[in-house]
């Protein structure tokens, strides 16, 4: 029987009020593997909510403590590394080899974010003029919701979790109702991080949901990471909300070859940017 996926909500799993759930399938085999819930409006109103409240302790929380959960977190993942590619490759389609280098982008990640107490570093400048001294300090801004995308479950959402965790904002991710299953397996390990409840929360959704989620009052920033139609939909309707948006659409990339390039490289570069991953990468 297919998995019933779940939403985790401050601390725990909860299942959701959707009334509609969307199946997710194994493209290798066209197997149902999981069904996720479609989460409903005032569902994201009561995750907003809760991450909110949560904010004001989490961000007073020191950079240094705050850190330290991310620790575990890229334990856990090193010791569930396979587990996670694997799940990648069953629900996405690509390649063992292509998750397992997914994943570890993913990891690295989290191991940057540990550096953020250097990161988050301001500065100061003495006499910009007369009588003036300037300061520049960096702080979290809020709730901050990353919405997903299909073709990398596993390493995008790691592109911003830890960095927002680690500068002291709460957060929610929507994962890409295709490919769900990787990040909830991935929360499965936040859950045994530590992080206060409220912090760190996973809402599945399909469009209704991303609707909800950019125009809520309580959440601040939105980033996305999708195709170029939808990241301006986003774009537009978070910014006409007063929120901070980062939406990054699809990408073409160019590729020169000069005369003197080795041809047998050469074309086996061409044909991985082109075809790896079936052309869903931003390399393409």
């Amino acid at each position: 029987m297919a998995e019933k996926l779940l939403n985790f909500v401050d601390g725990a799993w909860r299942e959701s009020a959707a009334e509609r759930y969307q199946d997710v399938v194994n493209p290798a085999t066209t197997e149902v593997i999981a069904t996720v819930p479609l989460s409903p409006p005032e569902e994201v109103d009561r995750v907003a909510r809760l991450a909110a409240a949560a904010f004001a302790e989490w961000r007073r929380t020191p950079a240094p403590a705050r850190i330290q959960h991310l620790f575990k977190l890229k334990t856990l993942m090193e010791d569930n590394f396979e587990d996670l590619a694997r799940s990648i490759t069953i629900e996405n389609g690509k390649t063992l080899d292509d998750a397992r280098g997914e994943m570890r982008r993913a990891i690295e990640n989290v191991e940057v974010a540990c550096g953020i107490p250097t990161m988050m570093m301001g500065d100061f400048s003495e006499d910009v003029a007369r009588g003036v001294d300037e300061y520049m300090i960096r702080q979290p801004v809020g709730v901050a919701a990353i919405i997903c995308p299909f073709n990398f479950p596993g390493m995008i959402p790691f592109w911003y979790l830890p960095y927002a965790l680690a500068t002291g904002n709460t957060v929610i991710v929507k994962p890409s109702e295709r490919c769900p299953i990787t990040l909830q397996k991935a929360f499965r390990l936040i859950e045994q991080c530590g992080f206060p409840k409220g912090v760190v929360n996973l809402v599945n959704g399909s469009a209704d949901t991303v609707n909800a989620i950019l125009d809520h009052p309580a959440i601040a920033a939105v980033t996305f990471v999708g195709s170029t139609p939808v990241a301006r939909h986003i774009y537009a309707r978070a910014s006409a909300n007063g929120k901070r948006v980062q939406a990054q659409g699809g990408a073409k990339n160019p590729l020169i070859i000069l005369p003197d390039a080795d041809v047998s490289l050469t074309t086996r570069i061409v044909t991985d940017s082109a075809f790896g991953n079936a052309g869903q990468r931003c390399l393409a």
